[in-house]
């Protein structure tokens, strides 16, 4: 496996942060990150890291409510969620917004515009959200040097084509009930993978974006939350959600997940 030289490392492009931002305050080394072993880092070495870490720039914090980019903004990097989150939408031509995902820390964000060099969906901060951008021609030369690099950003994609499936699932064939259990359990696990509390959390996306992207009402969606709270399964505080009953709310979700999806609430804290 092949290294980049000292005089291609020093080569590369250095990224203009804005002035207010100090690079000192908001760089953190892949080898530090306390989302290495999810995101693209996994499985690398110190020396093949210090290489990702020279092409990567620490974006300045988006503000809640500001794009990251557009539908039909050029391609040019994908971005690695540090801290806060996002989600992913399009428009109709009607003017209809039609949410397709949400993106947690550790999660990667544009690969969809890769096959056609533009972006087919727009991503808005939630939240107070940190990312990291990944040029992609950068990152492409360094995938064919650092096998690890290229298994990961392959397991990566591989992970984005399940959930896409699951997300056919549970919107083809599951009722309104089952959906939303489905989608919190889904959150859940997402949660514990990244080092978090499987049955606490917030949900920084509003009610609205969850029905939208689930296909159900508003109403629907907050009379459910209501349900649940009222059957024991779970208790909420504004965006605070707390799973009571992990398990159950699985089963009557309807899952069938990987083992490492399975629930583990007797585990959790």
């Amino acid at each position: 496996m092949g290294f980049l030289s000292r005089e291609r490392v020093l080569s590369m492009p250095t990224r203009k942060l804005e002035s207010v931002v100090s690079l000192n305050d908001i760089r953190v080394a892949c080898k530090a990150c306390s989302l290495k072993e999810i995101c693209l880092p996994v499985g690398i070495d110190k020396d093949d890291l210090d290489h990702l870490d020279a092409i990567i720039d620490r974006k300045r914090p988006l503000a809640r409510g500001e794009h990251l980019f557009h539908v039909g903004d050029n391609f040019q990097s994908i971005y690695a969620v540090r801290s806060g989150s996002l989600k992913t939408y399009t428009t109709s031509e009607d003017g209809q917004e039609q949410v397709m995902g949400f993106q947690l820390p550790g999660e990667l964000v544009g690969l969809d515009a890769i096959a056609e060099n533009c972006h087919p969906l727009a991503a808005k901060a939630l939240e107070t959200t940190s990312v990291c951008e990944i040029p992609f021609d950068e990152l492409e030369k360094l995938s064919g040097q650092i096998g690890g690099l290229q298994h990961q950003l392959l397991r990566v994609m591989s992970q984005e084509i399940r959930d896409d499936e699951q997300n056919m699932v549970i919107l083809g064939q599951k009722s309104a009930e089952q959906r939303l259990a489905a989608f919190l359990i889904g959150l859940s696990n997402r949660f514990r993978r990244r080092g978090f509390s499987a049955n606490q959390f917030n949900l920084s996306m509003s009610r609205s974006d969850i029905g939208n992207y689930l296909g159900l009402a508003l109403e629907t969606v907050s009379r459910l939350f209501t349900r649940f709270q009222n059957e024991g399964l779970l208790s909420v505080d504004r965006k605070h959600i707390e799973l009571l009953d992990r398990d159950q709310l699985y089963t009557f979700s309807g899952a069938h997940c990987a083992a490492d999806e399975a629930p583990k609430a007797q585990t959790e804290n």
